[in-house]
């Protein structure tokens, strides 16, 4: 259940515009009924970052220095030397845009949103390649209705069950070329033009399919002063719709991404 205060603040968070102004504004406003939501459940989308995790550039993504121990120093400090795009992670627009906003330049209001997860799991365990298209979200919004104002598109693909095997989680064949699904660049441009959609994300290492030379989703997609999360797990415990998603991102001036603690509120 949701604590004391917690849907005054989550509702206060909602009805806020802003991100980066001007004409993007208004997609970010949050509707009346959304913010009187409340949860009953916490659903942990995010898998534990270690140097073992699988990353696109194939070398570890954190690596672990202990500096300090409690028992010689007084306490336990370690230094962290991390890639800004591993593990679960966000993309910020500065990713694929030389004047994109950095991650510090994402309002805390606008990662406390409405959560849509498209199932394309049956698909995807029959073509690794799989991208998800605009067929998939008319399907979608047949079912739930439009997609919410200011929302997250979430592909849940099943690939997060791989996360553990890197040479399923990446899908690398003998040429080099990464399998594994996401987001086809068409649905991306559907979605900036059709719908208010905030941020795309994926249980996937990337928001584009792994076969992609062009990386056309990112380069569509963050551009425009959206965001995207790469990386996620546990989508299977989220309802197609009706969540809440809360990305606790770090708040590093100037990066690219960062590691992100991601949550659904249902």
């Amino acid at each position: 259940m949701c604590v004391p205060g917690c849907r005054e603040a989550v509702g206060r968070a909602l009805s806020r515009r802003g991100f980066f102004g001007g004409a993007t504004a208004a997609v970010f406003a949050a509707t009346p009924a959304f913010a009187q939501r409340s949860f009953t459940r916490v659903i942990d989308l995010t898998h534990t970052l270690s140097p073992a995790f699988p990353t696109f550039f194939g070398v570890p993504g954190i690596a672990i220095e202990r500096r300090y121990t409690l028992k010689k120093d007084g306490a336990n400090v370690n230094w962290w030397h991390v890639l800004e795009h591993a593990g679960t992670h966000i993309d910020a627009p500065v990713h694929y845009a030389e004047n994109g906003a950095a991650i510090e330049a994402i309002a805390a209001d606008q990662l406390v949103i409405p959560l849509a997860v498209v199932d394309v799991s049956e698909k995807a365990a029959r073509h690794a390649d799989y991208a998800l298209s605009r067929a998939d979200l008319t399907d979608w919004e047949a079912r739930h209705g439009r997609l919410p104002d200011g929302c997250c598109v979430a592909m849940h693909s099943g690939w997060a069950r791989h996360a553990n095997d890197a040479t399923k989680y990446t899908g690398k064949d003998a040429a080099g070329v990464f399998h594994f699904p996401g987001i086809d660049p068409a649905t991306a441009a559907w979605l900036l033009k059709e719908r208010r959609v905030v941020g795309l994300a994926v249980d996937t290492l990337s928001l584009d399919p792994g076969r992609s030379k062009d990386f056309r989703t990112h380069a569509i997609w963050l551009p425009a002063g959206r965001w995207g999360i790469e990386n996620l797990a546990n989508l299977s415990e989220v309802p197609p719709t009706g969540a809440t998603l809360v990305a606790g991102v770090p708040k590093v001036k100037g990066a690219t991404g960062a590691p992100a603690r991601i949550f659904a509120l249902v």
